[in-house]
């Protein structure tokens, strides 16, 4: 299959402000599609040039993200004309301008009854389903409003396609993160609302899981992501769903893409046919996080959520942060199957030492990866690289 990438790739590097690519970098390929039935390598250009360096390594990421949103999301516009943001009574209205077009939107803020100002921030997809950490302010963020996600007739509404009606070929998931980034912009306009804007985390479950993942990869300024139960889609790599699917009880791009528009039109085609010839997968993803902080939250019970392709992927997604020196930057806690999207308490340790280290700067202990059950993952089936030293 040969997907006519030129223009969307054109298209992409000339409104992607963040993507602007140093001259050092290598350009994108107009077509970086091909076939590669196991995970495929972060560690070599698309053009085949070898990643020996960090330099090299955060171009490729610049390179991974651009094939993301032209292959997979959309594409994630630079920041706008103006943004402006306004605190009261618990509201933070963000207004942002765009060629004399005007949108606002209204996330709710909650301040910590202790802790110490300015105060690190979460920023929660739809509702809050991890425990509130003690002396963190909690951002709700209704995503449903910049980016509508009903079903499949929900595709290009929202205020985000208010500002962009070029772009309504676009995931739902994109838009969902170009809100975060404008909540950032407004926080970092904004000293007097006792926010350390350096200090914000994303968190979201299940769909909103996937959202938060997404944001923390195309948003360099999130310190920590903390997906919970992302599933397909999210911290499941497509490869391994489609291995893991057993008559329909896994999720899989090509039934995700007949659910709803979390995805841009141009993955339909790989969805159809078969996504073993995106040049990417979803621990690349985990990969443009790399190397801040990244709490996956994962729950064996649900079998249509990919347990096993999402801890695989992310075992995998864990050799690219080893890479780059900082393998105890991603963990992995999966637990027993409870109630989809509830928290275990006996968690919660997990939870706070990656808040402490990325929210706080406190020196802790976040080296681990834990699966449940008897789950296992088979690198030489599915990973034919080597993992380089690049520190």
């Amino acid at each position: 299959m040969r997907l006519n990438t030129s223009l969307l790739i054109g298209f992409s590097a000339a409104v992607l402000g963040f993507m602007k690519r140093p001259s050092t970098c290598p350009r994108t390929p107009q077509d970086a599609t091909r076939y590669d039935a196991k995970l495929p390598n972060l560690f070599v250009f698309a053009s085949g040039r070898p990643v020996n360096t960090v330099a090299d390594f955060q171009c490729r990421q610049r390179e991974v993200s651009e094939l993301f949103q032209t292959l997979e999301l959309g594409i994630k516009p630079g920041r706008p004309n103006a943004v402006h943001g306004s605190l009261s009574g618990g509201n933070l209205t963000v207004t942002v301008s765009v060629h004399g077009k005007s949108i606002s939107f209204t996330p709710t803020v909650s301040y910590p009854p202790n802790g110490v100002a300015p105060y690190p921030a979460v920023i929660a997809f739809g509702a809050l389903t991890i425990p509130a950490p003690s002396g963190v302010v909690i951002i709700t963020y209704n995503n449903d409003e910049i980016a509508a996600q009903q079903n499949q007739s929900s595709r290009g509404q929202g205020k985000f396609f208010e500002l962009y009606p070029n772009l309504k070929v676009n995931g739902a998931m994109t838009a969902w993160a170009w809100g975060v980034s404008r909540i950032l912009d407004a926080l970092e306009s904004m000293p007097d609302t006792n926010i350390d804007s350096k200090k914000v985390a994303v968190t979201g479950c299940s769909r909103d899981g996937k959202g938060a993942l997404f944001a923390g990869a195309l948003e360099s300024r999130i310190a920590l992501t903390i997906p919970q139960e992302s599933g397909s889609g999210g911290t499941a790599c497509w490869r391994l769903s489609d291995y893991e699917n057993h008559n329909g009880t896994t999720q899989t791009a090509s039934e995700i893409v007949q659910e709803n528009v979390w995805f841009a039109t141009q993955f339909d085609e790989f969805a159809n046919n078969t996504v073993d010839t995106l040049p990417f997968d979803h621990h690349m993803l985990a990969g443009l996080v790399a190397p801040r902080g990244l709490l996956v939250i994962d729950n064996i019970g649900y079998e249509w959520l990919g347990p096993w392709s999402s801890f695989g992927c992310m075992k995998t997604a864990r050799r690219i942060y080893q890479a780059v020196g900082a393998p105890d930057h991603l963990g992995y806690s999966m637990s027993p199957s409870h109630l989809h999207c509830s928290f275990p308490s006996y968690k919660l340790p997990q939870l706070q030492v990656f808040v402490d280290k990325f929210l706080f700067d406190k020196a802790s202990d976040t080296d681990f990866f834990m699966p449940a059950g008897y789950i296992t993952f088979d690198n030489a089936q599915w990973v034919d690289w080597s993992t380089p030293n690049l520190f």
